[in-house]
């Protein structure tokens, strides 16, 4: 990661290595404070919206409450279960932790990306831009940080020894594998759109002014489906209601962290509002054009940079704590259904779609960049109207699959259904 900077390329001496590793150690610093003030924002936005008091003691709004949890959890004794695997159960908590970071380093946090400028800034002499490494695989990395971040909660449940961190565990395995192939899914459209697998680049392509006052964001330009996809499998990732099946402490006690306590509980807790942090400002950098954004003045462009990535980020985060806040457990039955029969054939087939309509542009007008508005190509269109229909018929015919599939399922088992929701026993054996 280090050694992704545009200022290496034509060798490295000890300045280049001194501000590389300087902005890595900022942005950790900053992420950990994030972290923190997450933890409490979270708390003062659930019990604003359930009408509860949150923490109001610890500083100043409670604004120090997590930093007394973090001393407490310190100092509190640290239990190694008697038939746990000693090694795995320590390294657990730090194979959630390290990836959320690493994730992290490839989102540029500000920037000036109007007119001709790239979000580059100089430092030192040296030109650079305000993330830690721009990766040329850096959407790569995502997925594969996202992939090895369940790893700390498989091996946390394995390694407990005991039978519902397990199950916790084996829950956090189907439910990766079910929304990981969704998530990649949708991301490769905003590849498709950006034609790149930069992060900076992604950004630096939707700096560019779009069709009327619309901005040229990837949320418009993919017409929000790749959107809607990324933020509901992307929750799941994160484990946060209302898919937190993993650690259900209604059925589960507490899951796949039910035996671990002190510091390395903290880690697993940490690790959750980092992975919130990191997923809100990966969702900005995709389709809401980073830290991209109008100059107004009376500060540098690379700090209005700043100030628009965190406000966009700021909106997600509320809309990750009015999730929690709002929305009630999904089944185990719900939670498969919901990744395999609905979000991968749609994210699929607008992945399709795109594609298609990326290609017809492409060989009707000459046309590079793709957009759902301000395209008035005559096969465009046409191709535009065959594909949509398509997607439809092929929507209609896996609806009807799936409609009789349980209705045959049922009637194997002696059930019918009432008002085509509701199975009732017939008797049948």
């Amino acid at each position: 990661m280090i050694g992704a900077q545009p200022y290496l390329a034509d060798g490295v001496d000890l300045g280049d290595i001194v501000l590389a590793v300087s902005k890595a150690t900022i942005a950790f610093v900053v992420l950990l404070v994030s972290v923190m003030l997450m933890v409490w924002f979270e708390r003062k936005v659930v019990s604003r919206l359930q009408n509860r008091i949150g923490p109001n003691v610890a500083g100043p709004f409670g604004i120090f409450q997590t930093l007394a949890d973090g001393i407490k959890l310190f100092f509190k004794e640290d239990l190694i279960p008697e038939r746990s695997d000693p090694l795995i159960f320590k390294l657990a908590p730090y194979l959630s932790l390290v990836p959320a970071f690493l994730t992290f380093t490839i989102v540029p946090i500000a920037g000036d990306f109007n007119a001709d400028n790239n979000g580059s800034v100089t430092i030192f002499g040296r030109e650079t831009f305000l993330q830690v490494a721009d990766a040329p695989v850096g959407v790569l990395l995502f997925l594969a940080m996202s992939s090895v971040g369940v790893y700390g909660i498989m091996l946390a449940g394995w390694a407990s020894g005991s039978k519902y961190p397990l199950i916790g565990s084996v829950r956090a395995t189907a439910q990766a594998i079910s929304y990981e192939a969704a998530l990649g899914l949708s991301l490769v459209s905003v590849i498709i759109l950006s034609g790149s697998l930069s992060t900076n680049a992604i950004v630096d392509v939707q700096a560019g002014a779009g069709a009327g006052f619309l901005p040229n964001w990837h949320l418009i330009t993919s017409a929000f489906v790749p959107f809607i996809v990324f933020v509901i499998a992307g929750t799941a990732e994160l484990n946060r209601p209302p898919f937190d099946l993993v650690e259900a402490e209604q059925e589960l006690v507490g899951g796949f962290h039910t035996e671990y306590s002190s510091i390395r509980f903290a880690l697993f807790f940490l690790a959750e509002f980092m992975n919130t942090v990191t997923m809100s400002a990966i969702i900005v950098t995709l389709f809401l054009g980073g830290p991209a954004g109008p100059n107004l003045g009376l500060l540098p462009g690379w700090a209005w940079g700043f100030v628009w990535f965190f406000a966009k980020l700021l909106v997600f985060l509320f809309m990750f704590v009015w999730f929690r806040a709002t929305l009630p457990r999904l089944r185990y039955d719900q939670l498969m259904n919901l990744g395999w029969k609905v979000l991968i054939p749609v994210s699929l087939g607008w992945l399709l779609l795109l594609s298609g309509l990326r290609l017809a542009s492409e060989n009707s007008a000459g046309v590079t960049e793709l957009r759902f508005i301000d395209s008035d190509s005559f096969n465009t269109v046409v191709f535009a109207g065959l594909a949509v229909s398509i997607f439809l018929v092929a929507t209609l015919l896996l609806s009807t699959a799936l409609r009789d599939s349980k209705k045959n399922r049922l009637k194997e088992h002696g059930l019918v259904m009432v008002d085509g929701s509701e199975p009732i026993n017939t008797g049948a054996s």
